[in-house]
């Protein structure tokens, strides 16, 4: 957040479109990758220092899109039916998060509908929920197009109109500006007295808060630009995110000094990833792709050859270009595949939802192929989103890379030759083929349920990958749990535990933090993230880990939407993953 704002102070701008925190309801979500992952209190403590970073510099976050934001299909026009408590444990506290606990200066509103009132002007949401309920005193902005109403818009509490008739992008002509809906039409409503002068007194009161806090600060710093230490904090972030998802017989990390020869086999090895995606689309300084990263860290111990193995671009050769790839295959050492998604519309793209859960362009049967003839195979997948493995056991090594930004390549190299001991944790649920995704359609919003439940014991059930997974190089113990049996009403529930490095390299370790409630008036998770965290470990080192909960986080939303918390008995679980909880115990609350 510090080096984001820092980038944008630089650059003058008094407001940031971001971050985005939609929950990751399905991994056919085309702006998914935007978004901080499926899980509310994960996005929430994401969200708080991002803005805190980006605020510090004087230039406004905008955290968006508010509210009920699943898909990009049908956008302008999808209404989103869920019931009030789905509304409140699962959408909003990211939300309220961002305006309580980060502070933020303004928020964006989404293009879907709920309620029967699109999201840029609605009533519950903005001026019910948003304002009064949560006291936020910053400015609500449109999504760009997002205002349908004149009246609406003035009086459910949108302050700034984006890109309405012309959509900012397209048409124009020289009034279009007195076109919008709270421009001229606005104006006349206020003279007929139709709308109370104090409307307008409001909204221009926020607007002029949000230019004191950013371009009139006197005390706003000058920021930086494109710099050495920037790209480096990149590389930093991109390292700690990687996922070790699979690491069979110790394949990975591969000794840089041991000569090898070494295939580089995909698109995604060479194609710039900062371009493309809608809104998201950067500018950077550079790129190091991945097939650079592996030759800068390898070469010349090793030698690298590279084959495309496949292409996004329309080719009557895709056969040939398997063949190819397949072929040298035979001949390496190693195999490092490089693929997943690109950006390109209905990839990882704003304004358009994926149309398969499974990898485009022939990518899965290439994978198969390679794995068909050379075991040492390294699949690394770049994308933003889940997407199905049928190839997953047959490949002996997966990492999931994400977009890794301008030193991409570095990073993933670096992981890859042992130099960072992979410590990144799943965001997100790695389903193992559409139909376990509980929520999915197709072109247009058709939804349905299947039986797919955490925590189930049968295997055509469980994900490929769960939440909070991720491998190390290393091997990790956790031990001595202690924490009070009973705990009185309104204390907030604080607990020890130890983590201890039991392999022989240095690594660093997120411990994930879950809690069922076992005997609530309403149906409740198996499993609730409540907590988490991240130390760094020698070899043989232990670390003790005090972790406090606030007593109100252990609510829910009863069926009469009362915030309450339940006394009984509740299980607090701790591990690496929702799926590989290492100590528990039972605690009361009285």
């Amino acid at each position: 957040g510090q080096a984001v704002g820092e980038e944008a102070r630089y650059r003058n701008k008094a407001v940031l479109l971001g971050p985005g925190v939609n929950i990751y309801r399905t991994p056919l979500n085309g702006r998914n990758f935007e978004y901080m992952g499926e899980d509310p209190f994960l996005a929430s403590a994401m969200v708080v220092p991002y803005i805190q970073g980006v605020q510090r510099n004087g230039v406004a976050a905008c955290v968006k899109h508010f509210a009920v934001n699943d898909q990009e299909t049908d956008r302008f026009n999808v209404e989103v039916k869920i019931d009030d408590r789905t509304l409140h444990e699962i959408h909003l506290p990211a939300f309220k998060a961002a305006v309580h606990d980060g502070g933020v200066w303004a928020v964006m509103g989404s293009y879907s509908i709920y309620k029967g009132q699109h999201c840029c002007h609605n009533q519950y949401l903005l001026r019910d929920l948003l304002k009064r309920d949560w006291g936020f005193d910053g400015v609500v902005i449109s999504d760009w197009g997002g205002t349908h109403d004149t009246r609406e818009a003035a009086l459910n509490g949108l302050d700034m109109e984006m890109g309405s008739w012309t959509n900012g992008l397209t048409l124009s002509w020289s009034n279009a500006y007195n076109e919008y809906f709270l421009a001229d039409p606005f104006l006349e409503l206020l003279r007929s007295k139709e709308i109370d002068e104090e409307i307008v007194n409001d909204k221009a009161r926020r607007i002029l808060r949000l230019m004191f806090r950013t371009t009139m600060n006197p005390d706003r710093p000058y920021g930086s630009f494109a710099t050495k230490e920037h790209a480096l904090i990149g590389r930093k972030i991109a390292q700690e995110g990687i996922v070790l998802l699979k690491n069979q017989d110790n394949l990975l990390p591969l000794d840089p000094k041991q000569p090898r020869k070494i295939l580089v086999v995909g698109e995604n090895a060479k194609k710039m990833m900062t371009l493309g995606g809608g809104s998201s689309e950067l500018k950077v300084k550079y790129e190091i792709s991945p097939l650079q990263g592996i030759e800068n860290y390898f070469s010349p111990a090793s030698q690298v050859t590279y084959a495309e193995g496949y292409s996004s671009v329309p080719t009557q050769n895709r056969h040939a270009l398997l063949l190819e790839a397949v072929d040298a295959a035979r001949k390496a050492d190693v195999v490092i595949f490089v693929g997943g998604l690109n950006k390109n519309e209905n990839q990882d793209c704003e304004g358009a939802d994926r149309r398969s859960l499974n990898l485009p362009y022939g990518q899965d049967e290439l994978i198969g192929e390679l794995a068909r003839v050379n075991r040492n195979l390294v699949a690394v997948i770049i994308s933003g989103n889940a997407v199905a493995m049928p190839w997953v056991n047959e490949v002996p090594a997966i990492v999931e890379a994400w977009y890794g930004g301008t030193e991409a390549g570095n990073a993933i190299a670096s992981v890859l030759a042992g130099e960072v001991n992979p410590s990144g944790k799943l965001p997100i649920t790695i389903p193992k083929h559409a139909g376990q995704i509980p929520m999915y359609y197709y072109q247009r919003p058709s939804r349905y349920w299947t039986g797919y439940g955490l925590g189930s014991s049968r295997e055509d059930e469980k994900p490929a990958f769960c939440f909070g997974h991720g491998l190390s190089y290393t091997s990790y113990e956790y031990s001595g749990l202690k924490i009070d049996s009973v705990i009185p009403q309104t204390q907030d529930i604080e607990f020890t535990f130890t983590v201890k490095n039991t392999g022989n390299m240095a690594g660093k370790e997120t411990a994930l933090v879950f809690i069922r409630d076992c005997v609530s008036s309403v149906v409740t998770p198996v499993a609730c993230l409540k907590g988490f965290e991240k130390v760094s470990l020698n070899p043989g080192e232990s670390k003790d880990i005090r972790i406090v909960i606030p007593y109100s986080d252990l609510g829910l939303w009863n069926e009469d939407m009362k915030y309450v918390v339940e006394s009984g008995k509740f299980n607090l679980m701790i591990g690496r993953s929702v799926e590989d909880i290492r100590i528990k115990k039972d605690f009361f609350i009285k």
